[in-house]
């Protein structure tokens, strides 16, 4: 299993990392993946270490995906190194909170060159390979790209323009034996929301909201990339996954004096 992993550094990527190579282990298969930061990091070097602790090869990448030049690169190095792609994880993304009217065109412009050009690109690069395994690619988007999140800026048209991307894709590439997917996760524990939930206060208020009442983990989300992208998920494409908890369907059950589970 040949893979690139976008924004591998720490959080849903670094574990996603982690359990593509466990996975493909498990399979009999030699796992091979680039870990791609923003930069060059301990975390980044750790991700890299404990693949290979594990039986697995891996090399870490550094490069700032708001460059149109660096996904062509990280992909020319990656197929370099392994001799092709099996699989493409566009995972890294930014947010920056404000409300629509008040975000900057400098800041528009960031996180579209990031959440949205940077993935479009790393598909490009990656499809005559993708092609040639017959792979898959599985981009990570959000709830909020599913719902509209008021005070998210530029972050949820974002999310929802790169649901969009990915789906045209899988029609796209889906003669050529490729298969694209979507993961959404919802309220999840990473470094960028770190701070939120070192509150008590507001870990708890969003638990109570949450139908399975906890908080999501990075490995939550990997679980599911895994499986996107290996062969078990040999007959699914197109597919928007949100790894939620249950929350995003349980918005009735918030109307006071409806009926819910709780009553």
């Amino acid at each position: 299993m040949r893979a690139l992993v976008s924004g591998g550094s720490s959080g849903i990527g670094a574990s996603t990392c982690l359990r593509i190579a466990e996975a493909a282990l498990a399979r009999g298969v030699h796992p091979m993946i680039a870990v791609a930061g923003h930069e060059a990091n301990s975390s980044q070097k750790e991700v890299v270490r404990s693949i290979e602790s594990m039986g697995g090869t891996a090399i870490a990448l550094a490069g700032d995906l708001g460059d149109p030049d660096v996904p062509g690169q990280l992909v020319e190095t990656a197929v370099a190194e392994f001799g092709g792609l099996d699989a493409l994880v566009a995972n890294a993304g930014i947010a920056n909170p404000g409300t629509i009217c008040d975000v900057s065109l400098e800041d528009w412009d960031n996180m579209f060159s990031v959440n949205l050009r940077g993935p479009w690109l790393l598909a490009k690069a990656s499809y005559p390979h993708l092609k040639q395994a017959h792979g898959a690619a599985c981009f990570t988007s959000s709830m909020s790209g599913q719902l509209p999140h008021a005070g998210s800026g530029a972050y949820s048209p974002s999310k929802a323009a790169l649901t969009m991307l990915a789906q045209t894709l899988a029609l796209e590439w889906a003669a050529d034996g490729i298969r694209v997917n979507v993961v959404s996760p919802g309220m999840t524990h990473t470094r960028m929301t770190e701070k939120m939930y070192a509150d008590p206060q507001i870990k708890k208020a969003r638990e109570d909201i949450i139908p399975l009442a906890r908080i999501g983990e990075p490995k939550d989300i990997a679980n599911v990339i895994e499986f996107l992208v290996s062969p078990l998920s040999g007959y699914v494409t197109g597919q928007d996954v949100c790894v939620d908890g249950g929350f995003s369907k349980s918005i009735l059950s918030h109307i006071p004096g409806r009926p819910s589970s709780k009553s």
